[in-house]
């Protein structure tokens, strides 16, 4: 007879909006182990398994620490309650947790303080309204109220709600009866109930005992401190809302660019810092996707999106939201895995505001295969490829805006805009593969440009740092011919090194932070290295710290209006590097808000 062996839970602790699905082990009536599931509509020798998930709610109010989710809180910061800072922050463990955290936990004052403007309104933030979908609103639960009345989870259709046992201060309500559950916002500071039996077809009724597994108390997501747009036009367009609650003027976009970490590479060796739960995929993908959409770009250029995650979660998620979805796969001539899990970039956006004209694919094995035709000896054909192939790609897309701001005499022109979106993944030791990579990108740009009067925008992970070649290539048009970096060239692919220019008149989006003036700009600079005018790092783990993220525009086409202000060490808690449980990638986004300047015709 069908019997379960073990029932396990993969993740430690249970969070708001991260599906559970227990790990089942059975043994058939041959006596074969298997964990395959048994459903009703496909049972096995006359049996299958019925799940039931229940909420263990104590008639005891239970809030859970903002700083150790897993501990229960025994303190409450009262400039929250007054701030009106959402209640799952203001909670701690502990007078020494309060202390220890007040550095990172003063910023939610700071922010609450700088939301109110002149007129006393608060103003919207980018990503700043996660707590409205239910994740870190802890007292909605601290009132021991009865759940909905009607519930669904997993697969299961809606069915009446049910109290099945109460006894010693606690009552058990039937929250789910599908294999998966997940968890909501009436489940936070609560223990859930796993149930697993096996039922015989005919007689409907269970063989045997339950297997049964309790959680520890569900959480609420954490949620990183809100980040919000700063004009550096001079002209202030805080609090200006469009009908989609994006805070934009006419004839501007946004551009978002974001390296999330593939899953592939999320191990818990190389982030051992990270707690396993906020680690694993369930709960990074609910938590970017909540960051993503939450950042209401125009367009959006993903990395390190794995093939199988653009397919099954990111592409249809964000059609939800309005966007259209575009893909480039790395190549796999180097990846020896499953195809499925290999990365790639994905590019975003809203069709309300853009429409797709044309899709270029860069792939840079094919690039050097032609180059080793060409420049290297047949002798060294081979060496050279296994010193070039590394499989990165790049996605570039132009789009036409179905907005436009170039007035009256301009009547019916079409506005076209070029989007480049690349990953430069490439071993440090191999600078001049990574310079020619990003030259060879370069120059494919200048073709497009060449053949239509187009503005740019270039965006990735190049693994690059300011006042590096490939830096040096994007901002400065060329490479200073003493560069160090240029010494290593052993295909002599870098030379003559005059060829290592373009020209297109490309400025990094996020230097009017370094050199601008205005409301806020003060406090980013400090953020900024004013030698490069980039920000201090976009990538922060244990191992590293330092700025490889770029966007990249060209400035005689389009104009920056308004930036995402960037993280420092209080946003970041000083003993947390990258991801964590509440940044979910070890990069952080980068976001501006252009304009399309108005050219005289010729």
């Amino acid at each position: 007879m069908l019997s379960v062996l073990r029932v396990h839970l993969p993740s430690d602790i249970p969070i708001v909006g991260c599906e559970l699905t227990p790990y089942l082990l059975l043994r058939r009536p041959d006596k074969t182990v298997t964990t395959d599931d048994v459903p009703e509509s496909a049972p096995l020798d006359g049996h299958f398994l019925r799940y039931k998930w229940y909420r263990i709610q104590s008639d005891r109010k239970v809030a859970v620490c903002s700083v150790h989710p897993s501990e229960q809180a025994t303190l409450q910061c009262l400039g929250c309650v007054k701030a009106k800072i959402p209640v799952a922050k203001s909670y701690h463990c502990s007078p020494k947790c309060f202390s220890d955290a007040w550095q990172h936990h003063r910023v939610l004052h700071d922010h609450a303080a700088s939301s109110v403007n002149e007129n006393g309104n608060e103003e919207e933030e980018i990503f700043g309204r996660f707590n409205s979908t239910g994740s870190g609103v802890v007292n909605a639960t601290l009132t021991g109220s009865a759940s909905s009345a009607s519930l669904t989870n997993g697969s299961t259709s809606l069915y009446p709600a049910a109290v099945t046992q109460r006894s010693g201060g606690e009552t058990w309500f039937e929250v789910g009866r599908s294999k998966t559950y997940t968890p909501s916002a009436d489940d936070i500071g609560h223990v859930l109930k796993f149930e697993c039996v096996v039922v015989d077809m005919e007689m409907k009724l269970p063989v045997g005992h339950p297997n049964t597994i309790l959680t520890s108390r569900v959480i609420p997501a954490p949620s990183p401190i809100p980040r919000r747009l700063i004009p550096v036009s001079g002209t202030d367009m805080m609090g200006q809302l469009d009908s989609d609650g994006r805070i934009s003027s006419s004839g501007t976009f946004t551009v978002l660019s974001y390296n999330i970490l593939s899953d592939t590479y999320a191990s818990s060796e190389l982030y051992s810092y990270c707690p396993s739960w906020a680690l694993s995929w369930p709960y990074r993908r609910q938590n970017l996707l909540r960051e993503i959409v939450g950042y209401r770009a125009d367009i959006v250029c993903l990395q390190e999106v794995q093939n199988d995650h653009f397919e099954e979660f990111f592409a249809p998620e964000l059609d939800k939201h309005g966007y259209q979805a575009l893909y480039k796969r790395k190549t796999n001539e180097v990846y020896g895995g499953n195809i499925h899990t290999i990365d790639g970039c994905a590019t975003f956006f809203r069709r309300d505001r853009f429409s797709h004209v044309k899709k270029y694919e860069v792939e840079f094995n094919k690039a050097a295969q032609s180059l080793t035709e060409v420049a290297v000896q047949t002798t060294q054909k081979k060496a050279a490829l296994n010193r070039l192939v590394k499989d990165n790609v790049a996605l570039i897309v132009v789009l036409e805006a179905k907005f436009s701001n170039q007035g009256a005499d301009n009547p019916g022109k079409r506005q076209l805009l070029c989007v480049a979106n690349t990953h430069v993944n490439v071993p440090p030791e191999l600078k001049d593969v990574k310079i020619w990579q990003v030259h060879t990108l370069l120059k494919g740009l200048e073709k497009i440009a060449a053949s239509a009067d187009i503005p740019m925008l270039v965006c990735g992970d190049f693994n690059s740092v300011p006042g590096s070649a490939p830096h040096s290539l994007l901002a400065m048009g060329k490479v200073d011919p003493l560069h160090p970096e240029l010494l290593v060239d052993p295909l002599a692919i870098l030379r003559p090194h005059s060829k290592l220019t373009h020209q297109l008149p490309l400025v990094s989006a996020y230097s009017p932070f370094a050199r601008g003036v205005g409301l806020g700009l003060e406090h980013q600079r400090r953020k900024m290295d004013i030698t490069t005018n980039e920000p201090l790092f976009t990538n922060c783990t244990r191992d590293f710290i330092g700025t490889l993220d770029y966007i990249f525009y060209t400035a005689d086409s389009l104009t920056v209006e308004a930036l995402l202000e960037l993280l420092d060490e209080d946003s970041l808690r000083k003993d947390t590097a990258l991801p964590s449980p509440e940044w979910s990638s070890d990069h952080i986004a980068l976001l501006a808000e252009f304009r399309f300047q108005t050219r005289p015709r010729r």
